[in-house]
């Protein structure tokens, strides 16, 4: 697994930015690997394109203790432990650690006033022995789109739906209900959106 934020992100900014929001996959993707999947945008504009970490996709493999080691970050086991994601299709032996903003170091990304991407060791040094963020998700991966294209896949296919973020969607330790928690964020019945589907 390899760490660094280099060209593959490029923050937000501009007014009709997505960036620090969560994207819910429709039931148009079920048939796709995005299917039910919540990703919390960390950067979009228009010129750029967008790039999210998928939060609610739980890696099993490799433990958390087991990546440390292969990483050979002390001490062992750690003294904290955070949850593992597959952030997304894209560059799937990256990690990123999406966390909450009282921690900052070198080559952090402040996607908002309450949450950072950061791709060092120094992070995962500090949850280790004991200290770092507050709140923390290891993803390795992520989802990307070139410019236009995320806006196209919302428009014309309703791929996706726009939902504020929250601690404990993005956070949170159970990704099974996350998908349905961003939907009744914004007054949404999954039930109704399966109507849609019929039998693709």
């Amino acid at each position: 697994m390899s760490l660094s934020l280099t060209d593959t992100l490029t923050s937000g900014g501009t007014e009709d930015s997505f960036t620090g929001q969560l994207l819910i996959a429709m039931p148009s993707l079920s048939e796709t690997g995005f299917a039910q999947s919540v990703i919390y945008m960390c950067a979009h504009s228009a010129d750029s394109g967008a790039m999210g970490i998928v939060v609610n996709r739980r890696l099993p493999q490799p433990a958390f203790d087991d990546l440390l080691l292969q990483l050979d970050i002390a001490p062992a086991p750690p003294r904290r432990r955070i949850g593992l994601c597959a952030g997304g299709p894209v560059e799937s032996a990256r990690g990123f650690v999406l966390h909450s903003s009282d921690w900052n170091g070198e080559g952090s990304l402040t996607v908002d006033d309450s949450t950072c991407l950061t791709a060092s060791l120094e992070i995962l040094k500090d949850i280790a022995s004991g200290s770092g963020p507050r709140d923390a998700l290891l993803a390795l991966g992520h989802a990307s789109w070139a410019a236009g294209q995320l806006e196209e896949e919302i428009a014309r296919d309703s791929a996706w739906l726009l939902a504020p973020a929250t601690r404990d969607i993005v956070f949170g330790a159970d990704h099974a209900v996350k998908w349905r928690k961003a939907l009744a964020g914004i007054n949404i019945d999954p039930l109704r959106l399966a109507s849609f589907v019929g039998n693709a």
